[in-house]
Order: structure tokens, then C-alpha cells, then sequence
């Protein structure tokens, strides 16, 4: 097939979830025969969504990478003020301040829909990631009506889902990709759709391993036992609530147990004697991360899937994940590889169970292990996602809408 993916930056410097998730589609696509292109911005950081990478076509890992422009960065300041009143501030909202607050959300690629005008009609099927931003928004109207789309909405229960702006998006894609079974929920309470799907997961690499030694050396942890934060090191990420339970926990139990964050620090964390901030690091860093840790944590109230999750399951590491999220304790739930908690108090007895039931951790590991070679081996998600793209591909372009 030939397949278009539509994304709001791509890059193997590109961190985020969604986009991490559209890299391994489409490359790992392109690998099993399909004529794989991607259509995105020159941005590489979601904060602004300043250029950064040159506009026009370049091939990573096989696939064909189309880069357009963004008209503008994000101005924080106005962006801040229409964040508020339209997510926050008194409802309903009109229509014109959620254009506004969208085109200022961003990234803001003004050529995409002409693009896709005169493109989209060549592939087979057009794949979306990620309902919330401009691109997709922009750019589903336009491809839903010239070639069969599938929307991947990576969707969670947040303010924004609710807004009347997002139902063209949901409403105009042919088939839809979910990522777990609670998202798959979720859209369907939010806009009662009927449209082919699939819930596909996100494949885990299973032959894995890491050098646990030479990440307590490197990073001056010695044999201290440690919580490991993988992901942006953002408040919306759930790391300011980690690093202030982690530190009443400390306070009230004093010892050896670390907490580590790993990832790209948006905001600075604090100094404070038992946790260290390693940055950005490299693949084989993170697997000596995940090796050595006693426990992953996973503190994000928004998730549609959690890679990292999966990520940790595969070198046998047991997990915490917060309650608040769906979509975590679901797949807690279903792995029996995790233990949700929902504020100070079932954080501390968590960390307690884990520092104290080795036996425990054991199991939690093994079940963890077992479930993502049930589910999320890639051979067997790309086996669905072929046959989700071959339904897709049968669509009739709706012309007329």
C-alpha cells in the first residue's frame, strides 16, 4: 500500500508519545514492504514549535519525509491567556476563540491542507496522529474527502476532547487506530461514532537488556535502590506531584531509596539529595536506566497508552502508576504488573510494599513480562495494523463533505 502519515513533527531527536508511536508505525511499515511518506513540520519542540529542521523531503529509515513550515512560533502570551478561557474560563466557548485558541496551539502549517489538496488522492490510505493538534485538525477535513483516513486519536479524558471544535475531526476519518480499550471507551461516549477500528497497542521490543552497573557508576547512584520517571519532566507529565511525594516519603522514611528522573526537564526540578535529574539520554542509557531500577513510576493523570510502561515490563521491572488515569490502571489491571495509587497515602504504602516484598516485585515483573508477550510483540501489532489499513483502504472518500 501506499500510505501517507500525517504528524505535527517527526524527527529520531523527537521525544513525545505520539510521535514516537507514528515513527514506529511508519517506519516499521516501510520495513514490511509498504511505500511509506510522512507529511509534518519543520518544528521539533512541541513548546514553541519553532522551525528547526529545513523545509522540503528527506528519507529516515526508509521512509520519505515531507517538511513544511510553521507560519509563526508560539506566543506564550496570548497562548496562556486563550488557554485559560477557553479549557477553564466560562462555557459554552465560541467558535471563533477555539479557531484562535487552536491556530495559536499550533504548530500553525499554513500549506498543509493545499498539500494534502493535491496529494492525499495518491495513497491508499492517509494516517492521522493525535486528534488535538493544527495539523490533524486542518488536515482530516481535507484528506477525508479525497482518500480513505484513519485517525490514531491517541486520546485521553481531558478538557480539550470536550471542545465543539474537535467533533469535524472525529466525525470525517473512515476508520480509527486506538492504542487501549479505554480510549476506545472514551470516544465512543464523546461522539457516539460507528466506524471500523481496532485496538492495536504499541509494540514493546522484547530481546532486551541494560548495563544496571554502569548507570549507578555514571550517574554517582553506587548501590542505592531507585524509582525511575521516564518521560518530559513537565508538570502535565505528573512530575512535580512525584518529586512531592517522593519527598514526604523521604522525610518520613529516611534510607537509601532513590528517585531518578529521566527525560528532557521543561521545568527544573529541585535540588534535593536523593534524586537526580540525568536529561535527555541515549537508547542504550535508558535501558541501563530501566535494568537497574527497582520500580518504574508512572505519575501522568492524561495517558493513551504508556510506552514506558510496556518499556519497563520488557526487562522484567515491576511499575506504580497513577489512579487518576483510565487508562494506566486499566492496563494495570490487565497485566497485573503494576500497582495503581491515588495520592500521598497509597503512594507510600506502594513504595512500601515494593522496598519491603521482593516476592512481590517478582511477580509483578513476571506478570508484566508475560502480558506484553501476549499482546504487544510487534509482529502481532502489525499484523493488526494491516488489517485495519486494508479495511481503510475500502472507504469511499466522502467527495461531497
Amino acid at each position: 500500500m501506499r500510505l501517507l502519515f500525517v504528524v505535527q513533527r517527526y524527527g529520531m531527536e523527537v521525544a513525545g508519545g505520539a510521535e514516537q508511536a507514528c515513527r514506529e508505525f511508519a517506519t516499521r511499515s516501510a520495513a514490511r514492504g509498504h511505500q511509506v511518506e510522512v507529511l509534518t513540520s519543520c518544528a521539533a519542540s512541541y513548546v514553541d514549535w519553532a522551525n528547526a529542521y529545513p523545509a522540503g523531503t528527506e528519507d529516515l529509515a526508509g521512509v520519505e519525509v515531507h517538511r513544511l513550515p510553521v507560519a509563526r512560533p508560539r506566543d506564550h502570551v496570548v497562548f496562556g491567556g486563550l488557554q485559560h478561557r477557553v479549557l477553564i474560563g466560562h462555557k459554552p466557548v465560541p467558535y471563533h476563540l477555539q479557531r484562535e485558541w487552536m491556530r495559536q496551539q499550533g504548530p500553525d502549517v499554513p500549506d498543509l491542507p493545499g498539500w494534502l489538496e493535491e496529494r492525499a488522492p495518491t495513497f491508499d490510505v492517509v494516517v492521522f496522529f493525535t486528534y488535538l493538534y493544527y495539523t490533524t485538525w486542518s488536515g482530516v477535513p481535507v484528506a477525508a474527502r479525497l482518500a480513505p483516513t484513519l485517525l490514531h486519536p491517541t486520546a485521553h479524558d481531558e478538557p480539550p476532547i470536550y471542545l465543539g471544535i474537535f467533533d469535524p475531526v472525529f466525525r470525517h476519518p473512515h476508520a480509527f487506530g486506538f492504542l487501549v480499550e479505554e480510549e476506545a471507551e472514551l470516544v465512543d461516549r464523546r461522539f457516539h461514532l460507528r466506524r471500523p477500528s481496532s485496538v492495536l497497542g504499541i509494540g514493546a521490543e522484547l530481546d532486551v537488556s541494560g548495563d544496571a552497573d554502569r548507570f549507578r557508576r555514571v550517574h554517582g547512584l553506587e548501590d542505592r535502590p531507585y524509582l525511575l520517571f521516564i518521560g518530559r519532566v513537565d508538570p502535565h507529565k505528573g512530575s512535580d506531584e512525584l518529586y512531592d511525594q517522593f519527598v514526604a516519603y523521604k522525610a518520613r522514611y529516611p534510607g537509601p531509596l532513590a528517585l531518578v528522573f529521566l527525560g528532557e526537564p521543561v521545568k527544573p526540578v529541585s535540588p534535593h539529595p536523593d534524586v537526580f535529574v540525568t536529561g535527555f539520554v541515549d537508547e542504550d542509557t535508558r535501558r541501563d536506566a530501566i535494568e537497574g531500577c527497582l520500580a518504574l513510576v508512572q505519575p501522568s493523570y492524561f495517558e493513551s497508552f504508556s510506552m514506558v510502561l510496556t518499556e519497563a515490563w520488557a526487562h522484567r521491572r515491576p511499575a506504580l502508576v497513577q489512579a487518576h488515569s483510565e487508562v494506566l490502571v486499566g492496563q494495570a489491571r490487565r497485566s497485573g504488573g503494576a500497582l495503581p495509587y491515588r495520592g500521598f497515602a497509597q503512594f507510600e504504602a506502594a513504595v512500601d510494599l515494593l522496598t519491603s516484598e521482593p516476592v512481590l516485585c517478582r511477580r509483578l515483573a513476571d506478570s508484566g513480562r508475560r502480558y506484553v508477550e501476549r499482546r504487544y510483540q510487534w509482529d502481532d501489532v502489525l499484523n493488526r495494523y494491516d488489517r485495519l489499513l486494508e479495511r481503510t483502504a475500502t472507504a469511499k472518500p466522502a467527495r461531497a463533505g
